[in-house]
């Protein structure tokens, strides 16, 4: 059997350059011991400068690689960025292809693109500036909904995403997520059950889990909740007392976010869970892949092992 030569990115510009860190390092143990399977381990730094795991400089020579896996979260290796540059070069990779990472990563696009495939969305508006027209949109939409989430259009892990309570003033909180993003989301805040699921292809075939869920406390799952020590967060990789319609209705959505937004090799979709009634969160087309992580513990839970989907996916792109 000949050897797969695998490029292995990690690290990247963004919030999430540490989470990508844990995620890579659980990535080569699941490939390690794979004799057909050669890896290369590359740190993008913040400032841009590639570096391999010695501190020498690296210089990218395509040809010598088959497979690459841009294991970063948020930029560059989430936003299409990598995938743009993959696809022209001809180096097959893991994950979304550009546009789809594209789509997916940005808030707006994709609560658009999730009423188009007929899968429901919490009320919503989004502006593109923090002129005084948009404020006042905003304002209405506060005054409207009351406690209302303010979300950065393209962040991952909760960075620029904050909480405004009824009564507040929004304008100041607007101003602090455009500095993170071009656009900003404007959602009406729930109370609901986060719900998660892992979408992923294995032996040909759609995989979609069984759903898990994020036990948030203080119903609001900032950055701090997801990655401090101090975190009141649990989660359970099989959600307790879920109708079998509900079960049914997340998996029919999920199916259509797959394969409507052209979704490939693997995703992590989010739920709410309001009662009965079921919004689109957020789709992740590369999400954590720490050992802790919920897409692989979902996908051991479905019957599957995380290192032979990646070692399939490699030796069969």
């Amino acid at each position: 059997m000949s050897k797969k030569h695998v490029l292995l990115l990690c690290g990247g510009g963004s919030t999430e350059h540490e989470v990508s860190l844990v995620s890579v390092k659980h990535i080569k143990e699941c490939l390690a011991g794979l004799p057909d399977i050669e890896l290369t381990t590359v740190e993008i730094q913040k400032s841009g400068e590639w570096f391999t795991e010695s501190g020498d400089k690296f210089v990218f020579d395509h040809k010598k690689y088959d497979f690459a896996i841009p294991c970063i979260h948020g930029y560059p290796g989430e936003t299409g960025d990598l995938q743009s540059y993959f696809e022209m070069i001809g180096l097959p990779y893991l994950g979304c292809n550009s546009e789809t990472s594209k789509m997916c990563f940005n808030k707006v696009t994709t609560k658009l693109w999730a009423t188009a495939l007929g899968v429901p969305n919490t009320p919503y508006i989004f502006i593109a500036d923090s002129s005084e027209e948009s404020i006042s949109k905003a304002r209405q939409f506060a005054e409207l909904h009351g406690d209302i989430v303010i979300k950065a259009s393209s962040q991952g892990s909760s960075v620029g995403c904050y909480l405004a309570q009824k009564g507040t003033d929004p304008a100041d909180t607007i101003k602090k997520a455009f500095s993170y993003s071009p656009f900003v989301l404007l959602e009406k805040r729930l109370k609901p059950r986060e719900i998660e699921v892992s979408v992923y292809q294995l032996n040909g075939k759609l995989q979609i889990s069984y759903p898990g869920e994020i036990i948030c406390p203080s119903n609001f799952y900032s950055y701090e909740e997801k990655y401090s020590h101090g975190s009141q967060t649990t989660t359970a990789t099989r959600a307790e007392h879920l109708t079998p319609e509900v079960v049914a209705k997340i998996t029919e959505y999920s199916r259509k976010l797959y394969y409507g937004l052209k979704i490939r090799h693997l995703s992590r979709i989010d739920f709410f869970l309001d009662g009965n009634e079921i919004y689109l969160n957020e789709i992740n087309t590369f999400p954590g892949l720490t050992p802790i992580s919920m897409f692989p513990k979902m996908m051991e839970a479905n019957g599957h092992s995380f290192k032979e989907f990646l070692s399939q996916v490699i030796r069969n792109p």
